[in-house]
């Protein structure tokens, strides 16, 4: 793909930040008002529920998803407080902890996934994947 001029790339990158900004505020909207969910606890859910080991290590988390280490474990704070992940310390490495949804968690989940889903629909529906 030839490079386009600087101006080019610069709106590009400004639209593309615009629709993401549309998509997250429409996200962040819909979890919020009808499942008491923020995105990042919705998608730290998402991960951990879609886990074939039904759990997860911090350090796997923090792979799969956008946000910095200390903002993760803000939100996987929140979800254990609201109980709907429970937290343990490996024991065969006192530094690695493993988060695993619960039984709350996983109907929360199954509850937000088609708001999560419409959402995405609405707003980026019209986008093919790229072969």
């Amino acid at each position: 793909m030839p490079l386009t001029p600087d101006g080019d790339l610069c709106e590009r990158w400004r639209q593309l930040m615009a629709r993401y900004h549309d998509v997250s505020c429409a996200l962040e909207r819909a979890l919020s008002q009808q499942h008491e969910l923020g995105v990042s606890e919705f998608e730290t859910l998402d991960l951990l529920v879609k886990s074939p080991h039904g759990k997860q290590f911090v350090h796997e988390l923090h792979a799969g998803i956008h946000l910095s280490q200390s903002a993760l474990s803000r939100t996987v704070a929140r979800l254990e407080k609201r109980g709907l992940v429970t937290r343990a310390m490996c024991t065969n490495d006192r530094r690695a902890v493993s988060v695993t949804p619960t039984e709350e968690g996983r109907r929360l989940h199954a509850e937000a996934a088609p708001t999560h889903a419409a959402v995405l629909a609405d707003h980026l529906g019209e986008l093919q994947p790229q072969a």
